[in-house]
């Protein structure tokens, strides 16, 4: 894994444009999409019926949500950054999300995060970042989505 340690607001600022860290890989096994599936309530066949998955998915067996997915960057992002004299982070939201391929459960995943932009806020600043998660072998992403988080110092 590569990750980066901000020093603060003004370290950040000097790295918006690059690559940030990438996280570890993590297996997307079974019981982590049943487990989705049932605090969701989505539970849709092609996730959790895994011998109709197999059988009459165009997948060849079961796949992650889309949303378990992009929630994953929660994860990945703690792994990959942390900021120095930070008081709090939060999640703002997300601009932009695209599921590029399916994630067959079996399959490994991991997340690369860019910092796109910075923008100061009262308080703290206001950073978006290109976020890919990216499945170990796959041609495609999984999932690109610009990441919005706030950082309260």
């Amino acid at each position: 894994m590569k990750s980066t340690r901000f020093a603060g607001i003004d370290d950040a600022r000097s790295r918006v444009g690059q690559e940030i860290g990438v996280s570890d890989w993590l297996l997307i096994d079974q019981q982590r999409v049943n487990a989705f599936a049932s605090v969701t309530g989505d539970e849709q066949w092609i996730h959790v019926d895994v011998e109709r998955a197999k059988r009459e998915s165009p997948f060849g067996g079961p796949i992650a949500h889309g949303y378990l997915t992009v929630s994953l960057l929660a994860k990945f992002a703690g792994e990959c950054i942390a900021v120095e004299g930070i008081k709090l982070a939060v999640n703002y939201g997300l601009n932009r999300v695209r599921f590029a391929a399916p994630v067959k459960v079996g399959s490994r995943v991991r997340a690369r995060f860019v910092l796109a932009e910075l923008e100061e806020i009262p308080g703290g600043a206001q950073i978006v970042w290109k976020a890919t998660i990216e499945i170990e072998g796959g041609e495609k992403p999984a999932c690109v989505a610009e990441m919005v988080t706030r950082w309260y110092f």
